[in-house]
């Protein structure tokens, strides 16, 4: 299965790359119902991504840098606007004590930073926090704890089932924070109207 610290190779370029993939109604994994989901890496060896609209309701971006040490516990430290209004999200079900941040490309750290298109990186190292918390972050970033993996084919299979449809991503719809009209945007990138579309599983 392909990790976060996967590197890209040219093999990868026909996959899926920086798409989005979109839970279909008969989605049978609870855990992914209604997810909309960013794909950082796709290749034979397996699929990594990112759920980009499941909030972590239990834990704050300021509750992560204390966590992190990032923060000293009990501070009162005044965070920038922007990341003192930061949302922890939900990224999938594997490694969920890990943090990841999808940011746009104006932020880099070499050997920590993987680029996935033109518009959107992947960070998985503290400091991205740390600069996100004295304000030198990039300018659009969205932090999440966890990822989804696939193993060899897995993915392709689901597809296949009807489990998810997938089109061409966005930042802005990576980057919105308005969480819960996420889904309804991603279909309509495909002019697909969520009230329409079937429960059942199996090819249209």
């Amino acid at each position: 299965m392909i990790t976060p610290d996967t590197k890209k190779d040219d093999a990868s370029l026909n996959y899926l790359d920086g798409q989005l993939l979109i839970a279909m109604p008969g989605m049978q994994d609870s855990r992914f119902a209604r997810t909309v989901v960013f794909l950082c890496a796709h290749s034979a060896d397996g699929a990594m991504g990112i759920m980009v609209n499941q909030p972590a309701a239990e834990i704050t971006f300021r509750d992560l840098l204390v966590q992190l040490d990032i923060l000293p516990k009990g501070s009162e430290i005044r965070l920038p606007k922007k990341a003192d209004g930061m949302r922890v999200y939900r990224g999938g079900p594997v490694e969920t004590g890990r943090g990841f941040v999808l940011h746009s490309a104006d932020y880099f750290i070499e050997s920590s930073t993987l680029p996935i298109d033109d518009h959107v990186n992947l960070t998985a190292t503290l400091d991205i926090l740390k600069a996100i918390a004295e304000g030198n972050g990039p300018r659009n970033a969205m932090l999440a704890l966890g990822y989804a993996g696939w193993a060899p084919g897995q993915l392709e299979s689901e597809i296949q089932a009807n489990g998810w449809l997938n089109c061409p991503a966005t930042p802005e719809l990576i980057f919105d924070t308005d969480i819960e009209a996420k889904y309804d945007r991603a279909l309509a990138l495909l002019g697909v109207d969520s009230s329409r579309l079937s429960g059942e599983a199996g090819h249209a």
